[in-house]
């Protein structure tokens, strides 16, 4: 990943911004939801995107019934 040279302090509650120039490019929009997680010795945040029930994958999926189903498993389960 390019980094950017945007520094951003830690306010006293523990937020930071993104800012606005970085969001538009991610297509990260207010309201959505955003991961956080622990990778090695750093924090990385990115766009939370639900995976699929079965697999976990983000790939190709769709809402049926309130489940997201990836194409892959989607075709999987029509076999049975």
């Amino acid at each position: 990943m390019k980094a950017s040279g945007i520094v951003r302090k830690l306010d006293s509650l523990g937020r930071i911004v993104i800012p606005k120039e970085i969001r538009k490019v991610l297509g990260i929009y207010d309201g959505d939801s955003m991961e956080i997680i622990k990778v090695d010795n750093e924090v990385v945040v990115r766009k939370y995107i639900k995976g699929c029930i079965f697999c976990g994958s983000d790939k190709d999926v769709i809402e049926f019934n309130g489940a997201i189903i990836c194409d892959e498993c989607r075709k999987a389960l029509s076999q049975y």
